[in-house]
């Protein structure tokens, strides 16, 4: 931790030439420019380096109060996102998992209840703050806009500067943009640091932007891409695709996930360019590109991009590659990507290329506490993913990344996840680890139907991989067993998961089930096409609709901007009517209940933040979720529909029917446990208090 507490101090000091931006949810950057603001970063940064040494020693002397009274120097959480109890007990019965198997055997291995709904960025903020929902915020992946009734990023809200600077065509910003966290209460580790107690947090979701406290972080879950999306992929190609339009142009069933780029061929050369965000200090927002070549040789591809030259073998990843947008004389956004060669030959070109990432060593965003965290994990391991959601599952949905490249790149996403977390094992001596690695979640939703023969994404397809999730398995138990070896007996490990995993074969469009009985009403236009926007909806006479991956939402007066439904009692009644309607609905096709349980907000959420909360929480049952048109707001023409992408698998369901795991090294913790009781347990752990607002209890016991 010492090492640490070096560079902890040299990041409070500012680099005031370096200019922040910022990346809004699908509004592109928004630059600081304001001398005003650099300013006051200078003078901030001046009083936060005098300060240091006395809030070092104060923080000494507490740490010294609570670890004396702490049950371990150490606790170190493994998060594997989605690792399923059924499906780790399985592989632990056939040897397959000995790590996990000799660690539920020094402590216990749990079951975890989660979340109303079981849903990551749900459950992790739960994990964080020791809080249900109502207290923290977070209720879905995305949310109602405020100003109308279409979707928001849940967990973040960006602001751009309001006055600008008119330049000729350029209109510089005064000012800074806000980026504004929708997680409330506090993260346990802001609870460690006002004890003096170090933390050290990688890539645990939903800490974009940034927690401050007593220790060094990397943001994950709703980092955005350079373009401000969740995640932006471009395919190159010289011919039209099947599926997908070009940049620029929509379409009903055209690509959702990335940019269909055509670019020029002559001969052996393919000339091209990476699309970027609108130009932020133009007038006009015309889009940044980056142009590049590709050049056929005797020795292979070779792709040229902003000055380098880079081997581009087929089938493929190159490494990160830094990508240069010239947006004004002098100024230029700088991004990292990686390219991947599918095919060059005499008939075709394609080229995958991953969302242009933030790079950590020119950050346009804060994407680490302290901002030189970002700069030392870079300049140590060379670049690396900082996209929240950075397996491209949008890109294997659509067929422009093969089942070999997806796990080609989870994979490397992975070592690259290792490679930080095993660092901070060794640096962080006393205090808190923890590290949550996003390949079981991502891998099982991907390859679940290699998993069912009768799979709707598998049928009539051959079965490529039918160990994929078991070999994942075994890599996170190796990764079990390496942290195993690098702990002492001082260290309470928790190997945790937010959730578990089961089949996602079928679809249910709740918004056309809300028209089927009545309360949903589309216009004359929208009636008539195969999927409706929530364009097409008749405001005027609907008195409820879906949204996101668990939630209907009342159209409530006063609310919704053409709210029909009266607080109160006609409100409560319609939740009512409709819970009781959509627990234990039947899709009568396949003769199988779908939906587990639909429950009023009230039911399982307190705290001040309830009323943001959908207004009817929906538990699907096994094999069914919410259908992809419904998640994002459109009407479908049927209620249940097979889900036949190659996204397979999923937790979206009743919580009751898919648990977490919690497996550690401690005999003195038991269950029944929850995810919202891990928190007050590392502090108890910890020798640290918990908070009067956290929900969880601490599930440490004395022994005997």
């Amino acid at each position: 931790m010492l090492g640490w507490a070096v560079v902890e101090c040299a990041l409070v000091r500012h680099d005031a030439g370096h200019r922040i931006a910022y990346i809004g949810p699908g509004a592109g950057i928004a630059v600081v420019g304001s001398a005003l603001a650099v300013l006051t970063a200078i003078l901030s940064a001046f009083v936060v380096l005098v300060t240091w040494p006395v809030r070092r020693a104060w923080r000494a002397m507490r740490a010294r109060q609570a670890l004396g009274a702490a049950r371990v120097k150490r606790v170190v959480v493994l998060g594997l996102d989605g690792l399923d109890p059924d499906l780790a007990e399985k592989f632990m019965g056939q040897g397959d998992l000995p790590h996990l198997s000799e660690l539920r055997a020094q402590g216990g291995f749990e079951r975890l209840g989660t979340t109303w709904p079981p849903l990551s960025p749900v459950a992790w903020s739960s994990f964080t703050t020791g809080t249900n929902p109502g207290k923290h915020n977070i209720f879905d992946f995305i949310t109602r806009r405020p100003e109308g009734y279409g979707p928001a990023i849940s967990s973040v809200r960006i602001e751009r500067p309001r006055r600008h600077l008119p330049v000729g065509p350029y209109r510089i910003p005064l000012g800074r943009p806000r980026i504004d966290g929708r997680r409330r209460s506090r993260p346990f580790w802001s609870v460690l640091g006002d004890a003096g107690i170090f933390s050290a947090v990688i890539r645990v979701p939903i800490t974009f932007p940034p927690d401050r406290f007593h220790g060094v972080q990397l943001s994950a879950m709703c980092v955005p891409d350079l373009l401000g999306s969740q995640g932006t992929f471009t395919f190159f190609s010289d011919q039209p695709v099947a599926g997908a339009m070009p940049e620029g142009l929509e379409s009903e069933g055209a690509s959702t996930s990335g940019h269909f780029v055509i670019v020029e061929r002559r001969k052996g050369r393919v000339s091209g360019a990476v699309p970027g965000p609108p130009n932020p200090v133009r007038a006009d927002g015309r889009p940044l590109q980056a142009p590049f070549t590709v050049t056929q040789g005797r020795a292979g591809a070779t792709l040229e991009i902003g000055g380098a030259s880079v081997a581009l073998p087929l089938d493929a990843f190159t490494d990160w590659i830094s990508v240069v947008y010239a947006a004004a004389p002098g100024f230029r956004l700088r991004g990292i990507c990686r390219f991947r060669l599918r095919r060059f030959d005499d008939q075709r070109f394609e080229m995958y290329c991953t969302p242009v990432q933030i790079d950590p060593l020119r950050p346009v965003m804060p994407i680490s506490h302290p901002v030189v965290f970002g700069h030392y994990l870079a300049r140590r391991q060379g670049s690396f993913a900082t996209l929240g959601l950075a397996e491209d599952t949008g890109a294997l949905n659509e067929d422009r990344l093969s089942d070999e490249a997806f796990l080609d790149q989870a994979h490397s996403i992975d070592d690259e996840r290792q490679s930080m977390f095993f660092d901070a094992l060794r640096r962080v001596r006393r205090g808190f680890v923890g590290c949550v690695f996003d390949a079981p979640d991502r891998i099982q939703h991907m390859y679940w139907r290699f998993t069912e023969d009768d799979h709707p994404a598998l049928r009539g397809r051959p079965n490529t991989h039918p160990d994929a999730i078991r070999d994942l398995y075994r890599r996170m138990d190796d990764l079990v067993g390496r942290t195993m070896k690098a702990i002492g007996r001082d260290t309470a490990l928790l190997v945790m998961s937010d959730h578990g995993f089961k089949s996602f074969r079928r679809g249910v469009d709740l918004n056309a089930w809300l028209q089927r009985e009545g309360y949903l009403v589309l216009k004359d236009e929208g009636g008539t096409k195969e999927v409706a926007s929530i364009g097409d909806i008749d405001w005027s006479h609907t008195k409820a609709y879906a949204l996101g991956l668990a939630g209907i939402q009342v159209n409530l007066r006063g609310r919704e901007p053409q709210g029909i439904v009266e607080t109160g009692a006609e409100r409560d009644a319609l939740v009512a009517e409709l819970a009781q309607k959509l627990t234990g609905l039947k899709d009568d096709e396949a003769g199988q209940v779908a939906v587990h349980e639909a429950v009023a907000r009230e039911q399982v959420y307190r705290g001040p933040y309830v009323e943001a909360a959908p207004d009817l929480v929906v538990g699907c049952h096994v094999g069914y979720r919410v259908s992809w048109d419904a998640a994002v707001g459109r009407t479908g023409r049927r209620v249940f529909i097979d889900n036949a992408r190659a996204w397979s698998g999923d937790h979206c369901v009743h919580p009751n029917l898919v648990p977490g795991v919690l497996v550690t090294n401690q005999k003195c913790i038991g269950g029944p446990a929850r995810i919202v009781d891990v928190a007050a347990t590392i502090l108890e752990l910890l020798g640290v208090r918990r908070p009067d607002y956290m929900d969880g209890r601490s599930l440490v016991r004395e022994e005997g």
